[in-house]
């Protein structure tokens, strides 16, 4: 008897597999459909948050263990390199946010061939990307740096640094973050945050020993080489993980599923693409901040990478937030759904907006602790605790503001997303950074971002507010 029942399931391998589809299909039907709002936002939320603070912590690791070497010219390196870096994010965006806004709205429709296909698609584009952006900055080495700010007295520790994290890296650190966003898009989100947050834990251990003098001495080029590393082994476990679940996940990677369909192609670059150029707009702010920065010295730029990486807690958890509950109300916009779309937008905007408020009251009374955490330099404490303050004012306008993209991103409506990212930096962020600058000398510059996002809220919810009418 037992012989019969194992020769049934080895002749029927594939009523099997599709067996554990189903039960596993049911559990993300339950997420999507059945669970209270709060618990389902609470399920996908808390780890990609959690993701979202150790990849802040793996970040600020390498600021704060090159910033004990004391040296500013090295921890001027690693802020200079930071928009080649986020550079990264234009691609993740393009096949990660665009592939799994696309694959939650064909679940919602029960089109599970299409979230297939989304997914490999999504998987194969960023590879290609990744390697062909790693060839541009290798033969545009020399002239990139310049673009980037580097001078004289950094432009060798920022050499060091780009070979490894930008050269080497861009491979594996794209590949890691858009596998993330698709595994995260069926509703697997701590699996997601595991993968994620495995090479930041190894980047965490790997960066002491190739920076600090007692281990491999690196510097600046040692946390390029480390975070390097660490996007490989998180790339390893999505791929055995995708083994693990294979005939369990209408995730795919396999060859067989990659076709350049016009629907898929369309469906993915309709949200990707605006998102994308949303983050190449945040790298050219950016890049001219820090240009601007430069003309002050090398204290000005160590002490506004620092204030930007401690600014970079509360805005993973906004971003962590807003990105990890996009795939339920994808879901329930697919499905038409709009109650339940409508109350999990609301619940997001009343768990999050609080806990900025209070982490931006935090962050201006106690800016000059958190900068001296990193270096004890009179003068970078200076520029670190004016350049915090100002960032801090925008917390509570900047979840506003990922909310509102994040929710156009998820209906697929990436067109408006693409009118707030060009809001966002060309109409008021770049052109108040200038007038500042012009006006406030270095006291001006960072308050750029606030006039910003202050502006940007209000149009972004009289906005959303209407669309959501509309439904």
């Amino acid at each position: 008897m037992i012989w019969n029942m194992n020769r049934a399931a080895n002749c029927c391998p594939n009523l099997q597999n599709e067996g554990e589809r189903q039960m596993e299909n049911a559990t993300k039907t339950n997420l999507f459909e059945d669970m209270p709002i709060p618990n389902a936002i609470r399920k996908l939320m808390i780890p990609t948050i959690i993701s979202s603070l150790v990849m802040v912590v793996y970040s600020l690791a390498d600021t704060y263990f090159v910033g004990l070497l004391n040296n500013p010219v090295q921890n001027a390196a690693v802020t200079l390199a930071a928009p080649a870096l986020l550079a990264f994010n234009a691609v993740n965006n393009l096949f990660g946010v665009g592939s799994s806004s696309m694959m939650s709205r064909a679940l919602g429709r029960g089109e599970h061939d299409t979230v297939r296909k989304s997914s490999a698609f999504g998987f194969y584009g960023a590879l290609s990307f990744g390697i062909v952006l790693s060839l541009l900055c290798g033969v545009f080495f020399h002239p990139l740096l310049g673009m980037l700010g580097a001078e004289e007295n950094t432009l060798a520790a920022t050499a060091d640094y780009m070979r490894w994290a930008v050269v080497c890296g861009a491979v594996p650190s794209i590949v890691n973050v858009v596998m993330a966003y698709l595994v995260r898009a069926e509703g697997a989100a701590l699996h997601a945050s595991i993968g994620t947050m495995s090479g930041c834990l190894l980047n965490l251990i790997l960066d002491p020993i190739f920076i600090l003098p007692w281990g491999l001495g690196m510097g600046a080029a040692g946390a390029g080489c480390a975070t390097f590393l660490s996007n490989c082994v998180a790339c390893v476990y999505f791929m055995a993980l995708l083994y693990v679940k294979r005939g369990k996940t209408y995730v795919s990677i396999h060859p067989k599923d990659f076709k350049l369909q016009k629907e898929i192609v369309l469906g993915v670059f309709g949200v990707g693409i605006p998102a994308s150029i949303q983050n190449l707009l945040n790298v050219t702010g950016m890049t001219i901040l820090n240009n601007f920065a430069a003309s002050y010295g090398a204290d000005a730029v160590a002490a506004i990478g620092i204030a930007q990486k401690i600014n970079m807690v509360p805005l993973q958890i906004a971003l962590g937030g807003t990105q990890g509950s996009m795939p339920l109300i994808s879901y329930s916009y697919a499905s038409k759904n709009y109650k339940r779309m409508k109350e999990a937008i609301g619940y997001i905007a009343k768990l999050l907006l609080p806990t900025m408020s209070v982490v931006a009251a935090c962050y201006w009374f106690g800016a000059g602790g958190l900068i001296g955490l990193f270096m004890k330099n009179p003068e970078i404490i200076r520029y670190g605790t004016m350049f915090l303050h100002a960032m801090s004012l925008s917390l509570p306008f900047l979840v506003a503001d990922f909310l509102v993209v994040g929710v156009f991103q998820g209906f697929g409506m990436g067109k408006k997303a693409l009118v707030f990212a060009i809001l966002r930096k060309i109409v008021f962020e770049i052109p108040a950074i200038v007038v500042l600058n012009l006006v406030f000398g270095v006291n001006g510059l960072a308050y750029g971002a606030f006039v910003a996002e202050f502006m940007l809220s209000i149009i972004g919810i009289t906005t959303l507010g209407k669309t959501i009418k509309d439904l």
